[in-house]
């Protein structure tokens, strides 16, 4: 499938349904994918304030849905073409309230998406239950997976933690909603564009945690281009999907009027994946381990033999410090150098990352 040139739909918007558009995309072209669906509301009558003035609920067309069996079979249809033209290594986010999101978990799964994690976006400045029959609706969660769990996907762990004053950051966010000058307003009405414009800060976040510079985001439910403002503004590529041209036309000024990051610098972020790859062979051929000893866990608990090539023995099995390190967890994954220890000559367990961090330190690499 595919015959968009990508090259000449990066940083546009296209007019068009989202399941045919991603139909022109080709395969494995995308880093990422940000997702904000119809959430199938189904809000029936108006909604009124105690002063019996309307609540701006969300009754767009767009939003309804005949029966759960059509809202599924949508979600499954352009679900299925974003794991289509999501890259090996590429990761997904879908936002959602009550009304959809485990419905959207679901079926995530049942198409093969490894899920990362849950973020609970929970809203600083939530609206209040008028009719005071529930508990006031203060969240919604977005969803993060990724293609394929063995591939080596972007997560900016570093980054997150900078960003959060060096802790590390939680699935929890503090975020307000959208308000003042960043809601887009309809020119001949002064009311809301669009009824659920995400704030930028969530998309800051979502899109810092997950690419580099120069990746390509998706968003194939583009509304007013939140996601389209954040990439530009941080050198990120966005190509966006959107059916209503009004929404269109408010996005593609909104853009315009963002002004990108041009110091390469500045958009340089906390990062131990940039620094220089070395592989664990390069540890053996130094002589800082040698074949013949033996790696533990931090518990002492698992062993492992270190071969001649830079593999381990663990049981009958050989593989990669990363490979043993997850078969010893029954894990997917794993970052053998963290998990990895071996006895120094003060028989003290240390982390075989420090023997890294020294064969960086010859290299002339000084970390962040």
């Amino acid at each position: 499938m595919g015959n968009y040139n990508l090259n000449k739909i990066l940083n546009t918007v296209i007019n068009a349904d989202c399941v045919e558009a991603m139909k022109k995309i080709a395969d494995n072209s995308i880093d990422v994918i940000f997702a904000d669906p119809p959430y199938n509301l189904q809000l029936g009558d108006a909604l009124k304030r105690p002063d019996n003035t309307d609540v701006k609920g969300v009754y767009e067309e767009w939003d309804s849905f005949e029966s759960i069996a059509e809202y599924d079979r949508y979600t499954k249809a352009w679900m299925n073409e974003a794991r289509r033209i999501l890259k090996e290594d590429g990761t997904i986010w879908v936002i959602g309230s009550y009304h959809n999101i485990f419905r959207v978990g679901y079926i995530m799964q049942d198409l093969g998406f490894w899920i990362l994690n849950d973020i609970i976006w929970n809203k600083t400045n939530p609206m209040p239950n008028f009719k005071g029959t529930r508990f006031t609706n203060a969240h919604e969660t977005l969803i993060w997976a990724t293609k394929n769990p063995k591939a080596h996907y972007t997560f900016n762990y570093e980054a997150m933690k900078a960003l959060n004053d060096d802790v590390q950051m939680r699935s929890t966010w503090e975020i307000p909603l959208c308000t003042g000058n960043e809601r887009l307003k309809n020119k001949q009405t002064g009311e809301k564009l669009h009824p659920t414009q995400k704030p930028e800060a969530l998309l800051y976040r979502v899109i810092l945690s997950s690419t580099n510079v120069g990746d390509i985001v998706l968003d194939p439910f583009f509304g007013t281009g939140t996601t389209g403002a954040v990439a530009k503004r941080i050198g990120r590529n966005f190509i966006g999907i959107e059916k209503d041209k009004t929404y269109i036309e408010g996005a593609i000024e909104r853009i315009k009027n963002v002004k990108p990051t041009t110091d390469s610098q500045a958009l340089e972020f906390t990062c131990k994946r940039k620094a220089p790859k070395v592989p664990f062979g390069a540890v053996i051929e130094r002589g800082l381990i040698s074949p013949g000893d033996v790696l533990y866990d931090e518990k002492k608990k698992i062993k492992a033999v270190v071969r001649s090539d830079g593999t381990l023995r663990f049981k009958n099995e050989i593989g990669s410090i990363h490979q043993i390190g997850a078969l010893a967890q029954n894990s997917v994954t794993c970052n053998g150098w963290v998990y990895w220890h071996f006895l120094n000559d003060k028989k003290k367990l240390v982390c075989i990352d420090e023997l890294r961090e020294f064969i960086r330190a010859e290299m002339g690499y000084v970390g962040e």
